[in-house]
């Protein structure tokens, strides 16, 4: 089924790649760097844990999964135009329902339908003038809180967020690419970049997850200091089509990885 949001560095249409990858039996489905949940809603796993640190993406999720109709009831107040989308992008939610009905407007409409914050936190994409765009789908987001009914939503860094995982579960970590990378923006559209230091924490991660029997699978970046990484795991390299940045020019072919254990 369609994911909820689009997200930077989205797996849509990738995720047959991936999924040819994974095995074919699992236990419980981990996913700690939720964003738009492409896999997790290819793959639609009735035991999963999904999670993520962004606040506003954990609450949105979370409202559509326990209050829909809350949700649908916000968005409907609100008109695909110019002017209603610079007035929500500049509004103050009062509530939760409300905050997830913004995220949901916001990156139904934004530019390329991504979502970015500057380094205040404020999210700054402009209007798409896609107005054929539906920001209140409600088959959608009834679909969508049907799905997420029996699964668990944490806001959470991803040390917390796998650490009950066993032997046969799946874990599946898509963080943000952030090395020096010709080709690679991803980094621009967070307003916490995911450092360094984050990247080699997230290696042990995934191989003490290995060694605990777990498959393990990460989405990377096609970079020598990412490879070196994870130089015991199983690699591979996937070709895919640029699309956030805003110039044509930018949007070249280029590569990442998927590294494994299994």
């Amino acid at each position: 089924m369609d994911p909820l949001l689009k997200w930077p560095g989205g797996k849509r249409k990738l995720v047959r790649q991936i999924t040819q990858l994974l095995p074919s039996k699992y236990g419980k489905y981990y996913e700690p760097f939720l964003g738009g949940g492409a896999l997790f809603f290819s793959l639609l796993p009735t035991n999963a844990k999904l999670s993520d640190q962004n606040p506003e993406l954990m609450n949105a999720y979370t409202q559509v999964k326990n209050a829909p109709g809350r949700v649908i009831n916000e968005l409907k107040q609100w008109r695909n135009t110019e002017k209603g989308y610079y007035q929500v992008r500049s509004f103050k939610p009062g509530n939760r329902y409300q905050r997830a009905a913004r995220l949901i407007y916001l990156c139904t409409l934004s530019f390329n339908g991504i979502y970015r914050q500057n380094l205040r936190g404020e999210f700054n994409v402009p209007y798409s003038f896609k107005t054929h765009l539906n920001p209140c789908d409600e088959e959608k987001i009834h679909t969508v809180s049907q799905t997420l009914s029996n699964i668990t939503l944490q806001e959470s860094d991803f040390g917390p967020a796998v650490s009950k995982a066993k032997t046969g579960d799946l874990v599946y970590f898509d963080p943000p690419y952030t090395v020096a990378h010709g080709n690679n923006g991803f980094v621009k559209y967070n307003a916490k970049i995911f450092s360094w230091e984050d990247q080699v924490r997230l290696a042990k991660a995934a191989r003490l997850l290995g060694d605990r029997g777990c498959s393990v699978y990460v989405s990377n970046a096609d970079h020598e200091s990412i490879h070196a990484l994870y130089k015991d795991f199983c690699v591979a390299t996937i070709e895919r089509q640029s699309v956030i940045a805003a110039s044509g020019i930018f949007r070249k072919k280029i590569t990442e990885c998927v590294f494994y254990i299994r």
